[in-house]
């Protein structure tokens, strides 16, 4: 079989591609090619075990990058994009983020774009060869069952990547690129297992409407099969799973009966419950306990990064660290607005180090106090490090971060409601937060399918979602306004979903595939002039 991650990521970068060379493009280490494998269900666990091991994959650019640390990474990436993860920065060159932060360097010919591109073609072959590697009509009940999982991951990939490049549009920003092309509504190229070379190198972005007919069809697969996946393991998707990515896909799509349905019965066939007060503030196990959740990724002390002691998800999302990045700065916060919003019956609140003053001074528990007086008002304490561990990286590193989580499918669930019928949408906001998160909380915005979005800011910061309902809801982004907490550069404010919410794909790739010369997003970068306040 022809190795399609090389046609379609390309074999050698392009000279324009900025602080690149040269690399030989290869099949991730963990997987193997489909000629290896035969009809035995070992040959196909071996694919199966590939693809929660892509989420912690290391160091897939040609040179090292400090954010080149997998799915975490690309995580990390969509929340700075947003209002809410403003960055401690005084010029030290840690933050690896700074351009995602400040949009800056987001056109076709940076690495930046080179990454999450590689990044996500790379899951999508990783998926391909588990599907490839099984025909239906001669497997067996467990290869079934990886297949499903195949699936499953696939469209995880592809729906993540139609969010992210599809052109939407954007308030005195053109659709219209620098060829004269439009690209409003178009999405990624779908790449298969089984295409041949001449296909992959002629392969054209799909409309939304041709991209979510295909992601739709590997739902339904993945619900047929997965029933099959007799592993218990949280890295690997189930039943509950699947739903929960239907309610994201009919979320995108605007399907919101569907949503809600769907939403519903992920909770339904879960055997997880939200988690309480006491286990996400906890010093030892907050937001590092896979068993938590319903899906998520596992870091080992054997594996790379968590050998590499500093490009890891702790090192990057953990301000209780003596050794890794946001321990000792860029330390990650929450927008002071953000903050101030939140009730203070609402525990969730305490996973932010509160300014000197308030009412929740000295609420918030540290794993070491003393440590936590450098921290800046603000700061978080949601990811902590493995067994509560500041000191050892490699026990702190052999972390768990989540995937998907059984709170969001209820506030999937009261959303999809409220675009519905505000009445309902608001009585399930009000249950979910009454029963797991403040007890005295009452729904007081008119805009009810509003307040759900911001209850799902706070309750998923750091996880990567946030960028998703801000792009299709078209909202703007915040972060220059008096007393704001995000430095001088990144205070950028839009009218409606940023400019730089529409990816760019990387210029590397209509190298290797003519279909997408002329056909990439408009380049954002300085579309947006930093705030200043009156008195500077």
């Amino acid at each position: 079989m022809k190795n399609i991650s090389k046609l379609i990521l390309g074999v050698c970068l392009s000279s324009s591609v900025l602080m690149t060379g040269c690399i030989e493009e290869t099949l991730p280490t963990q997987v193997a090619t489909e000629d290896q494998l035969g009809s035995s269900s070992k040959a196909t666990e071996a694919l199966l075990w590939a693809m929660p091991a892509y989420f912690n994959t290391f160091q897939i650019l040609p040179s090292r990058q400090d954010y080149d640390w997998g799915y975490g990474s690309i995580m990390h990436i969509r929340d700075v994009m947003t209002e809410d993860m403003p960055i401690v920065y005084s010029g030290s060159g840690y933050d690896w983020y700074d351009s995602w932060e400040t949009n800056k360097s987001q056109g076709d010919s940076y690495m930046l774009a080179q990454f999450h591109w590689w990044y996500y073609y790379k899951f999508v072959q990783t998926a391909n060869n588990m599907i490839g590697a099984v025909n239906v009509e001669t497997a067996n009940t467990l290869q079934l069952g990886y297949l499903g999982a195949g699936y499953t991951f696939r469209a995880l990939a592809y729906l993540e990547m139609a969010q992210m490049y599809e052109f939407l549009p954007v308030e005195g920003f053109s659709s219209v690129n620098s060829s004269g092309n439009d690209v409003l509504n178009l999405t990624v190229p779908i790449v298969k297992e089984g295409m041949t070379e001449a296909e992959a190198r002629n392969n054209p972005r799909v409309t939304r409407e041709v991209m979510a007919e295909f992601i739709l069809g590997d739902l339904n697969k993945a619900e047929e099969y997965i029933v099959n996946l007799k592993e218990a393991s949280k890295t690997l998707p189930h039943l509950d799973v699947v739903y929960g990515l239907k309610a994201r896909y009919y979320m995108w799509l605007g399907d919101y009966t569907n949503a809600k349905t769907y939403a519903r019965k992920a909770i339904d066939a879960s055997s997880v419950t939200p988690m309480t007060e006491d286990q996400c503030l906890s010093t030892t196990k907050g937001f590092n306990d896979l068993s938590r959740w319903m899906w998520g990724s596992q870091l080992k002390a054997e594996d790379a990064q968590v050998k590499s002691g500093i490009i890891t998800w702790t090192s990057w999302m953990s301000n209780e660290t003596k050794y890794g990045y946001s321990g000792q700065e860029p330390y990650l916060m929450i927008n002071r607005n953000t903050y101030e919003r939140i009730s203070d019956t609402d525990f969730r609140k305490k996973m932010w180090k509160a300014p000197a003053g308030s009412i929740l001074e000295g609420q918030t528990p540290f794993i070491d106090d003393e440590f936590a007086e450098k921290l800046p008002d603000y700061a978080s304490v949601k990811f902590r490090p493995n067994e509560g561990n500041m000191s050892v990286n490699n026990v702190g590193n052999a972390s768990a971060f989540p995937v998907m989580r059984i709170e969001e499918m209820y506030l999937i669930e009261a959303e999809a409601a409220a675009h519905l019928n505000a009445a309902d949408g608001k009585q399930l906001l009000e249950t979910f937060m009454k029963n797991y998160r403040d007890p005295q909380y009452v729904c007081s915005n008119n805009d009810v399918a509003e307040e759900v979005v911001f209850q799902k800011r706070v309750e998923f910061w750091g996880e990567g979602l946030t960028f998703f309902d801000v792009k299709r809801l078209n909202m703007s982004v915040t972060r220059g306004y008096p007393d704001t907490n995000f430095f001088d550069t990144a205070r950028l404010n839009t009218n409606g979903r940023p400019a730089w919410m529409n990816l760019s794909i990387v210029r590397q790739e209509s190298d290797n595939n003519e279909a997408l010369v002329g056909f990439g997003n408009p380049d954002p970068t300085d579309f947006y002039k930093p705030w200043i306040s009156a008195g500077e």
